[in-house]
C-alpha cells in the first residue's frame, strides 16, 4: 500500500504531542519531514525519528517530498504558510484560529479551491464521539426544543505545556492575535454550531486579561450567545482555571437535558423530564492534562478525506464561520454593544 507522504510544520507542543505521533500511528501516512526556524527543535525531532529536518518552508515545498502537511505554527503564520502550501499543490492540515482576520482565511479557501486540494481545520472537538452522538439526539428529536446551553473551555494556561513556557508565542499579541478564546473558545464556538446545526446570530463578550500579568493577550472571555433560531446560551474560554481544566457542554431542551464532558466516568448523561438518565461510555475527550492526549481523530479524518477524495468535516469555509464568531467577540468587547456575525454572508 502506497502511505501519504507528509510533513509537520512547526515543531512545538501541539506538534509534538498530537500531529506527530498521530501522523507515525497512522497505517496510511508516512512521516517523512518536519520543519521549524528553530533549526535544533526541527533537528532533534528529524534524528528522533529518522526523517528529514527543515528550517524554511520554501524549501520544504521545493523538495516534493511531501503531499500533504499539518500547520502547527503561531497563529500569525497560518494563513501565509497555508496559502504556500496549496499553491505548491499540497493539502493542508491547519491548526486553529484558521487565521487572524475574515480576509485571510478566504484566501485560503480560495487557494484551496484553486489548487483543487483539501484545506482541513484542527477543530477537534466535532470528532469526539459524544459530541457526535449529542448532535445526532439533537437532530432526532429527543430532547425536543432546544432552549439553551453552556459550554467551557479552560485550563491553567499555555505555560504549563507549551515548550517555551511564558515565553511562549501564545502569550504575544504579535504573533497569537488573540489569547484564550482564540486558543479555546473557537473550539467551542465551532462545537456549539456543529452539535446545533445552526449558526451563532449575535454575540456579547467581555474578553479580559486578568491572570497573566506577562501576557498581552486575553485570558479569560465570557460570551452571551444567541443562535439564529434563538437558542441562547453562554460560553466561557479561560486560562485562569488553575484546579482542574473544565471542556463541558450542557444542552438544555424541552425533553431533556444533555451533559458532555462533565461526568469523570461518562462522557455524556442524557436527563430527561419524565426521569429517566441514560450514561453512555464513549471514551475519554482529549485534554493537555496528563494521559488526556488520547483518542483524536483530526490526522486520521484528514488522511481519510485526501484518499477518499471527500471534504473534510471541518471544511477551511466551517472554520471561517467559526473564526467570525471569534471575531464578533472581540467587536463586542471593544463596543460593549451586542454584535451580529456576518455567518449569512456567501464566502
Amino acid at each position: 500500500m502506497t502511505k501519504l507522504k507528509v510533513a509537520v510544520i512547526g515543531c512545538g507542543s501541539i506538534a509534538q504531542h498530537r500531529h506527530i505521533p498521530e501522523y507515525l500511528m497512522n497505517a496510511q501516512a508516512e512521516l517523512v519531514a518536519v520543519c521549524d526556524i528553530n533549526e535544533q527543535r526541527a533537528n532533534e525531532i528529524a534524528r528522533k525519528y529518522e526523517i528529514k529536518a527543515f528550517k524554511h518552508y520554501e524549501e520544504l515545498f521545493e523538495s516534493g517530498l511531501v503531499e500533504a502537511v499539518s500547520i502547527c505554527t503561531p497563529n500569525y503564520l497560518h494563513a501565509p504558510i497555508s496559502i504556500a502550501a496549496l499553491n505548491a499543490g499540497l493539502h493542508v492540515l491547519c491548526e486553529k484560529p484558521m487565521a487572524t482576520s475574515r480576509e485571510e482565511a478566504k484566501e485560503m479557501i480560495d487557494a484551496a479551491k484553486k489548487a483543487n486540494k483539501k484545506l482541513m481545520i484542527g477543530h477537534n472537538q466535532r470528532l469526539v464521539p459524544s459530541h457526535q452522538k449529542a448532535r445526532q439526539l439533537i437532530k432526532n428529536g429527543d430532547i425536543g426544543k432546544v432552549y439553551s446551553f453552556r459550554t467551557a473551555f479552560g485550563h491553567a494556561g499555555p505555560e504549563r505545556w507549551s515548550v517555551d513556557g511564558k515565553d511562549s508565542w501564545f502569550f504575544q499579541k504579535d504573533k497569537a492575535f488573540i489569547g484564550a478564546m482564540g486558543d479555546l473558545g473557537v473550539h467551542k464556538t465551532d462545537l456549539l454550531r456543529y452539535v446545533l446545526g445552526e449558526e451563532i446570530a449575535e454575540v456579547g463578550a467581555f474578553v479580559e486579561t486578568s491572570a497573566k500579568d506577562f501576557a498581552n493577550v486575553d485570558d479569560n472571555a465570557v460570551c452571551v450567545m444567541k443562535t439564529e433560531s434563538g437558542i441562547i446560551g453562554t460560553l466561557a474560554a479561560s486560562w485562569a482555571y488553575t484546579g482542574k481544566e473544565d471542556n463541558s457542554t450542557v444542552i438544555y431542551g424541552e425533553k431533556g437535558i444533555l451533559r458532555l464532558e462533565e461526568d469523570p466516568e461518562y462522557s455524556l448523561v442524557a436527563q430527561y423530564a419524565n426521569g429517566e438518565v441514560v450514561k453512555y461510555s464513549l471514551g475519554k475527550i482529549q485534554s493537555n492534562e496528563e494521559g488526556g492526549q488520547a483518542n483524536s481523530f483530526v490526522v486520521e479524518h484528514f488522511i481519510e478525506s485526501i484518499l477518499s477524495d471527500k471534504d473534510p468535516l471541518i471544511t477551511g469555509e466551517e472554520g471561517l464561520k467559526s473564526l467570525e464568531v471569534i471575531l464578533a467577540a472581540l467587536r463586542s468587547n471593544e463596543t460593549r454593544q451586542f454584535v451580529t456575525t456576518n455567518l449569512g454572508v456567501q464566502v
